[in-house]
């Protein structure tokens, strides 16, 4: 059985090189870069790696039984309650109070808020000694719908799963004199602009010191991500297009410029561009504001868009040919327009040494809807900042039956499919925690294929250039 299952491990992990990129244009553009990361796998010894790790160990076993008491004692519940109780990013204060409440009756000193953000919190623990600083993201916001706010991303489980195995860690820390220590970060407002909550939290520092750094996620299958560059949810540029005009009575009309038609007429714009544009382009808008009332011409109307392509380098093309189309709306209607770029998520890191271990813990404690090829890099966080410069995973077994950001992916939080999943995957976090934390090799593969991997970027970036030229327009005669 062990020679059956190191010859998949081989396997999959020469095929990720060739799955590595989301396009095929990223693919051929950056052959030679991932063929250095998947060759860098080879020479750290995955495979060998993980097979050592995820067999039998005693003192593991018992941070898992920790793990599973845990979840089905208090942190089950918990996240049935965030579920039911849900709260849109920058408002969990209810869900905030329930978890830093927990996480001070296990030893964590809590700091709130930080980074200027009311919501976010930090929460380290006060009995760990120098050594390896492991830090867990803990996520608690729910989506904004049109029938309110609704956990259909079941990030109201983020919080309890990270819990559960951090806490199990922290303990065997302290029981075995175990060298380390566990650092919980809360970080709200996920699937929210501007910015992302992480980046601030990142750019105040609040990251600095940790290690390594997991987080869980739901989804409807088992996975795991190749090593390379790449993010869940594309590079994202948020922008908010703001038309000025003059106000005028309806019936006369002329005596205005109207903004709601520079904003309808930007949507044109964009729509007559589309099919210039690379097929994987997103450009996802709404209007935020039309004007007051039907017989005053509104003076002032805003669209907010979420731009977003693969990668970041060709994400600027459309970019700008959107901000362009901003620009004749305007000129076209008379009004003018307030471009603002208020935020933007680009890609992150996913390394083979955490992706293959957490993939084989994953199957090992029972995870369903397994697919059995790594898919594409992406960072452990959903806007791959933080995973850019600081090593880590985000776990995913399937805990719904549905896609995300949906109805029945929430009601699913509260089933035997949601909590099966959520216990394997904060069994999952501790495992690969434990190994990082009890494991000097693995720690120094993880060190080594990051600092690789990081170092391949400006090369990345330098060949996407290169496959995205501009077609020439001769000056008109």
């Amino acid at each position: 059985m062990r020679r059956g299952f190191l010859c998949g491990m081989m396997m999959l992990l020469a095929a990720s090189g060739g799955m590595a990129q989301e396009t095929s244009t990223e693919r051929d553009a950056a052959r030679d870069v991932m063929k250095q990361i998947g060759g860098l796998s080879q020479s750290l010894g995955v495979t060998s790696l993980v097979a050592k790790l995820a067999a039998a160990d005693k003192g593991r076993d018992e941070v898992i039984g920790r793990v599973k008491q845990l979840m089905q004692t208090d942190l089950l519940p918990m996240s049935d309650w965030i579920t039911q109780h849900p709260e849109i990013g920058f408002q969990e204060t209810q869900a905030v109070a329930k978890l830093t409440a927990y996480l001070q009756a296990h030893d964590f000193e809590v700091t709130m808020p930080v980074a200027g953000l009311s919501t976010a919190f930090v929460a380290k623990y006060k009995r760990g000694t120098p050594g390896p600083n492991l830090g867990v993201i803990l996520e608690y916001d729910a989506l904004r719908g049109t029938k309110g706010a609704f956990h259909g991303d079941q990030h109201s489980a983020q919080g309890p799963v990270g819990m559960a195995a951090g806490i199990a860690v922290a303990e065997f820390l302290t029981r075995t004199h175990t060298p380390g220590t566990v650092t919980f970060y809360g970080t709200p407002g996920e699937e929210m602009m501007p910015p992302e909550a992480k980046t601030v939290m990142m750019e105040a520092g609040v990251f600095k010191g940790a290690d390594i750094i997991v987080r869980s996620h739901s989804a409807a299958v088992t996975s795991r991500s190749a090593a390379g560059f790449g993010t869940c949810c594309m590079n994202i540029d948020g922008v908010k297009y703001t038309f000025y005009g003059a106000p005028a009575h309806q019936l006369t009309s002329w005596n205005g410029r109207n903004a709601l038609e520079a904003v309808i007429k930007l949507f044109n714009n964009i729509d007559s561009v589309r099919s210039n544009m690379r097929p994987e382009a997103r450009i996802q808008g709404v209007i935020t504001e039309g004007g007051a009332a039907p017989n005053v011409v509104p003076d002032k109307a805003s669209a907010d868009f979420y731009i977003r392509y693969p990668d970041g380098v060709y994400l600027e093309q459309v970019t700008q040919w959107v901000d362009d189309a901003a620009r004749a709306a305007a000129l076209a209607t008379g009004t003018k327009v307030k471009i603002e770029h208020y935020g933007h998520d680009r890609d992150g890191i996913s390394l083979a040494t955490l992706e293959e271990l957490a993939f084989a813990y994953l199957k090992q404690f029972g995870a369903t809807g397994v697919e059995p090829e790594p898919g594409k890099p992406k960072g452990f966080e959903e806007t791959g900042s933080v995973s850019s410069q600081i090593p880590g995973i985000g776990v995913s077994a399937k805990t719904s039956s549905f896609s995300n950001h949906t109805y029945g992916m929430e009601a699913d939080a509260l089933t035997d499919v949601g909590h099966q999943g959520f216990v394997i995957d904060a069994e999952t976090i501790a495992g690969a925690l434990y190994d990082f934390a009890t494991h000097p090799e693995m720690r120094d593969a993880v060190k080594t294929e990051f600092t690789h991997i990081q170092a391949l970027f400006g090369e990345y970036q330098d060949a996407l250039q290169k496959a995205y030229p501009k077609p020439e327009i001769a000056e008109p005669k």
